[in-house]
């Protein structure tokens, strides 16, 4: 899954991917919106950590995420193939939001989130509808050659796509069939992608209040609630510091702001949330790993993403979610107790188990 991180000019959104990614990337602007970062980003997960600690394992592998920063966004911006072609490739978005004071940092107008919101919002839905009703003219030539169920499906489909856009509405707000989410998909519509909006908030001594509140604060609360969006707040100048430390001393100095956790693993937790991603773990003294598959995920399915082989010769898997693991202190006591199962294919995997992938192959 990759994620495009998108935003106007000086919001924070470069530093973001940097600080995510670990990237060693020159603080300079885009020469052309043809330009993209790619990166990808390690997922902390406290709960590996401990299962890792408990099986006393040689490698721990964490699931990863991987990012592209794009130039920044706006009409001009969207007229460019490549920038198009690199924001259309991304599965969900990350859109920053300015909401810091600093008079060295030049804005467009006054600091209003909500603003640049509707009018990025505006801008991919302009987009979309181009491509919309071009797709609706070859369609309707083609039909007048051969009409086809398919085809008539896609240009009903269309045509409520083209009301939707018309009406400065996003796709992503459409209520769809898993037949026409799977139609639609192939078009990579940009305002039908899942987006997460990320408030980029000034450092003050009540840090970890203000992050709290920051959603209501910019009135962000009913657009975040909308169908496949999400809101949280971060703030980029805090989190520079804290990649630079180690964890003991992160910890305090979080806790100094009155915060409990980085804001960057809030967002990629609720990048997770908003992609319906689910994370299973595999244990062994050789190596503790946590994978990602969609949420609901049969158990046959996520044993392909171990290895396809697994998917194929599937037999059974051996279950506990990891905080029942924890508790019994071994698989070998959670055996004796009964709390590890075994589950068959159809078994719809729950994030935070950890499976042990019984196979024939």
């Amino acid at each position: 899954m990759k994620t495009g991180i998108i935003g106007l000019p000086q919001v924070g959104k470069t530093s973001l991917f940097k600080i995510l990614t670990k990237a060693h990337i020159e603080d300079r602007g885009y020469s052309n919106p043809r330009e993209a970062h790619l990166g990808v980003a390690k997922v902390p997960d406290d709960r590996l950590d401990k299962l890792a600690v408990q099986a006393k394992t040689r490698k721990t592998v964490y699931a990863s995420v991987e990012y592209a920063d794009l130039a920044a966004i706006g009409e001009e911006a969207l007229k460019e193939t490549a920038f198009l072609t690199s924001l259309r490739n991304v599965d969900a978005i990350i859109h920053v939001l300015r909401a810091f004071e600093n008079d060295t940092i030049p804005h467009v107008g006054p600091i209003d989130p909500l603003r640049d919101i509707g009018n990025v919002e505006i801008d991919l839905i302009v987009s979309d509808l181009a491509q919309i009703e071009k797709r609706i003219e070859r369609v309707q030539k083609d039909m007048k050659k051969a009409k086809t169920p398919d085809t008539e499906k896609e240009l009903a489909l269309l045509m409520r796509c083209k009301e939707q856009t018309e009406a400065e509405k996003p796709l992503r707000e459409m209520e769809l069939t898993a037949e026409e989410k799977k139609l639609v998909r192939g078009f990579m519509f940009l305002s039908q992608k899942p987006i997460l909006y990320v408030l980029n908030i000034s450092e003050s001594t009540t840090l970890g209040a203000d992050v709290e509140a920051a959603v209501a604060k910019y009135g962000l609360t009913e657009i975040a609630a909308r169908p496949n969006s999400g809101a949280t707040a971060i703030c980029g100048k805090v989190e520079a510091e804290l990649a630079e430390m180690e964890d003991a001393e992160a910890a305090e100095f979080l806790e100094g702001y009155g915060l409990t956790e980085s804001g960057l693993r809030r967002l990629i937790r609720k990048s997770f949330e908003l992609l319906g991603l689910a994370t299973f773990f595999t244990v062994g003294e050789v190596e503790c790993r946590a994978w990602t598959i969609p949420a609901n995920c049969r158990a046959q399915e996520a044993a392909g993403a171990i290895h396809s082989d697994l998917e194929k010769h599937f037999i059974r898997a051996e279950t506990i979610h990891w905080d029942t693991l924890l508790a019994a202190g071994s698989e070998a006591v959670a055996r004796s107790q009964g709390t590890l199962r075994l589950e068959g294919k159809d078994y719809l995997v729950k994030d935070g188990d950890v499976l042990n992938i019984r196979h024939s192959g």
